[in-house]
């Protein structure tokens, strides 16, 4: 069994109804934005986007461009001035990265009530290739009695652009949903999370690999924090 989760610990619900128009307006207008397989995100009942993760727009962009409105993890240092202002505003949910606890419960709120929340599995930015991944989008899904909707996303980052590029005016974008991923009751709490987890990183490296093929887009070659930290 676990705690029940305070009320007011939810973000806002209307905030993605807003701020999905204006991640849309950045999608589709900004940028030249193609989405595949948004009929594979469930419109009802608890669901957790998964995404690759390689540059600053993917947040933007996935809200924008999922077929309902979402709220994301996102790291507590973007949460200042104005752009945390914004994002507060929009119901997005920060995660304090060295104990992400609270953004869990926040996001487990969210689905309990039947909302979706949308979370970056790798924890980083980096090339988006999904070789490692953190639990947390598996404990949301077993927790909160949620599918999983693995999301590819190509084309925000670029060889050679940091991490903090933001794509010129029309920039050509891919995103592709894949099959919902259901948690397998059988075993513990524990054994459900380990097992989806690995289930969602297969899948989404998977999705991945191949929308790259059938796009003619590629990741980054390059992970500039990797690449700075090297000997």
């Amino acid at each position: 069994m676990t705690a029940s989760v305070p009320a007011d610990l939810a973000p806002w619900a209307g905030g993605p109804a807003w701020g999905r128009w204006v991640g849309r307006f950045l999608g589709r207008v900004v940028w030249d934005t193609h989405l595949i397989g948004a009929e594979r995100v469930p419109r009802t009942g608890p669901v957790v986007l998964a995404a690759n993760h390689t540059g600053v727009i993917d947040g933007p962009l996935l809200i924008g461009m999922a077929p309902r409105p979402l709220h994301i993890l996102v790291k507590q240092e973007m949460f200042h001035g104005p752009v945390g202002a914004v994002l507060r505003a929009a119901g997005q949910i920060p995660v304090d990265r060295a104990n992400g606890r609270s953004a869990l419960q926040a996001g487990l709120a969210v689905l309990r009530r039947g909302g979706a929340v949308g979370i970056f599995p790798e924890g980083n930015r980096g090339r988006g290739a999904v070789e490692d991944t953190r639990a947390g989008a598996a404990w949301l899904a077993v927790h909160g009695g949620a599918v999983v909707v693995p999301i590819a996303i190509l084309g925000t980052r670029r060889t050679g652009e940091t991490f903090g590029h933001v794509p010129g005016l029309r920039r050509h974008l891919v995103m592709e949903a894949g099959e919902p991923i259901a948690v397998e009751p059988a075993g513990s709490r524990r054994e459900q999370i380990d097992r989806t987890s690995t289930q969602v990183r297969l899948a989404l490296a998977a999705l991945v690999a191949d929308l790259q093929e059938r796009s003619g887009m590629r990741l980054p070659a390059d992970d500039p924090r990797r690449d700075t930290l090297a000997p």
